[in-house]
C-alpha cells in the first residue's frame, strides 16, 4: 500500500470512528448511570480520532514531499484535525464532554465532503504556493477554524439551553463565559492570519491587499468577530445577541471555504478541489 493510499484510509477509519462516536456523545447528554463510563469512552475515541488524522497528514506530507496544505481536501482534513485536538486541548482541564456531540458533527461533515466532494491526489504546489508563508498562514488560520468551531458549537448550545432545552449542560450563563474565552484566544490567531496572508500576497502578487474575494470574506470574518468582541465589552452584548454574532461569524467562515474557493473565480482559485 502507498503512503498517499494508507493516508486516505486512516481518513476513512476517522470517519467511521466519529459516526461511531456520535452515538457515545448522544448518551453523555442524558441522565443515565452508565453516562461517565461511556463519556470516558467517547473521549479515547476522540484521541484515537485525532491521531489517525494527524498521522493521515503526515503520511499525505510524506507522499508529496511538503507541507499539506497544497488543495482543499488537505485544508479540509487539517481543518477537522483542528477542531479534533481544540476540543481534546480543553478537555485536558475541564469536562467537556457534553460538547462532544456538537464537535463531532462538523467534523464528520468536513471529512466527508473532504473525501467525496473535495478529494484531490497529491501533488507539487503550483508556483504560487510555493513559499514559506503557506505554513505560516495556514496554520495560523487552521488553528483560528478549530478554535471559531468550538465558539460556534457553544453558541448553539446557548440558544437551545436559554429555550430550556438539554438541561443536563452547563448553565447558559457559564456557556456563554466558555463562548466568550474561546473567541478570545481564535482572534488573534484569526487576525494574524489575515496580516500574514497580506504579506504573503505582497510576496506573490506585489500587493498587500487587492480585494480578491476570499480576502473580502476573510476581512468580513474578522469585521464579525470584531464586532463580537467589541460590542462585549462596550455595550455589553451577552447572552443571545452574542451567540448570533458567533453564528454569524462561523457562517462567513463556511461561506468563504465552500462557496468562495469553488464557485467564485479569484486569485485564490489556484489551489482548486
Amino acid at each position: 500500500m502507498s503512503t498517499n493510499s494508507l493516508s486516505n484510509l486512516l481518513v476513512y477509519f476517522a470517519i467511521f470512528l466519529s459516526a461511531f462516536n456520535i452515538i457515545l456523545f448522544s448518551i453523555t447528554l442524558s441522565q443515565s448511570k452508565k453516562q461517565s463510563r461511556v463519556s470516558n469512552i467517547a473521549m479515547a475515541l476522540t484521541w484515537l480520532i485525532g491521531t489517525f488524522l494527524a498521522v493521515a497528514l503526515i503520511l499525505r506530507a510524506v507522499a508529496a514531499q511538503r507541507a499539506p496544505m497544497g488543495n482543499m481536501y488537505e485544508f479540509a482534513v487539517a481543518s477537522a484535525t483542528a477542531i479534533i485536538f481544540a476540543f481534546l486541548f480543553i478537555s485536558i482541564k475541564k469536562d467537556i464532554s457534553w460538547l462532544g456531540i456538537f464537535i463531532i458533527v462538523p467534523v464528520i461533515i468536513l471529512l466527508g465532503l473532504a473525501v467525496i466532494v473535495l478529494y484531490t491526489e497529491s501533488g507539487p504546489l503550483v508556483p504560487a504556493l510555493k513559499s514559506s508563508w503557506l505554513l505560516i498562514h495556514v496554520s495560523s488560520a487552521i488553528i483560528s477554524y478549530g478554535a471559531f468551531t468550538i465558539n460556534f458549537a457553544l453558541s448553539i448550545l446557548y440558544l437551545l439551553r436559554v429555550k430550556g432545552k438539554l438541561k443536563s449542560l452547563p448553565s447558559p450563563d457559564r456557556i456563554d463565559e466558555f463562548s466568550y474565552k474561546v473567541v478570545l484566544f481564535a482572534f488573534p490567531i484569526w487576525t494574524f492570519a489575515v496580516i500574514s496572508g497580506a504579506i504573503w500576497a505582497e510576496s506573490a502578487w506585489g500587493r498587500y491587499w487587492g480585494w480578491d474575494p476570499k480576502e473580502t470574506w476573510a476581512f468580513i470574518t474578522w469585521i464579525i468577530y470584531a464586532a463580537y468582541l467589541h460590542s462585549r465589552v462596550t455595550v455589553g452584548w451577552k447572552g443571545t445577541k452574542a451567540a448570533w454574532v458567533s453564528i454569524f461569524g462561523y457562517a462567513a467562515i463556511v461561506f468563504n471555504f465552500f462557496v468562495i474557493n469553488i464557485w467564485v473565480t479569484g486569485l485564490h482559485s489556484y489551489a482548486g478541489v
